[in-house]
């Protein structure tokens, strides 16, 4: 006599493994190196203006404080937005996070917007590293707008790289992909952010407000 054959259930598909504690170990460890690049720009700052007080002076006089002061708000309001915005997909109102998540990006494009109408302006009247018009002032202002150019410039690359992880999570949320019990990723977009805006915070004195 044929015994039957009992039916094989499939296996189960495996769980993709997360590791919440970790993937925020690793971002911290990624902040940490961005500290370290804008760190040393800072000493070479602090060296430059120790031994041209005068010169870096005259340079923060001649910039834009106005626009300075109004991105650093445009900044902290989108810090702020981009929190709510983990809060909110905590709670379980991912709408609204997305709402949140897409001030966040608007708000960087204002500030992007507003540092192109200031470089534009300092072209214009030939203030940038090369121009002639530069080159005929002291060797301090020199260095003070060489500096200026390099490090707004470079926190401008990171207020583009935040808005392109921001929009990537705004995908995800859209495609449920982050959700009340899965939220990492968003966390750490919202780290990256918030280290922009303090990198940002240290520029406005060191710039806009050298006395």
């Amino acid at each position: 006599m044929i015994e039957p054959i009992e039916p094989v259930e499939p296996e189960a598909a495996p769980h993709a493994h997360k590791d919440p504690e970790g993937a925020k170990i690793g971002m911290w460890l990624f902040l940490f190196t961005e500290m370290l690049l804008f760190g040393g720009l800072f000493l070479l700052y602090s060296a430059y203006r120790s031994r041209y007080p005068k010169e870096f002076h005259e340079g923060g006089q001649e910039l834009n404080s106005v626009i300075g002061v109004a991105n650093t708000f445009v900044l902290l309001t989108s810090s702020l937005a981009v929190a709510l915005s983990i809060t909110a997909i905590q709670k379980g109102n991912r709408r609204l996070s997305m709402i949140l998540v897409g001030i966040t990006v608007a708000l960087g494009l204002v500030f992007l917007i507003n540092k192109g109408f200031e470089w534009s302006h300092e072209f214009h009247v030939g203030m940038y590293p090369g121009s002639p018009g530069l080159a005929e002032r002291p060797n301090g202002l020199q260095l003070f707008y060489g500096l200026y150019f390099t490090m707004t410039g470079l926190h401008g690359l990171h207020v583009i790289a935040g808005m392109s992880v921001l929009f990537v999570m705004l995908v995800y949320l859209a495609n449920d992909k982050i959700r009340k019990d899965d939220f990492i990723k968003l966390e750490n977009s919202g780290l990256y952010w918030h280290l922009v805006d303090v990198i940002w915070i240290f520029l406005l004195p060191l710039f806009y407000l050298a006395a």
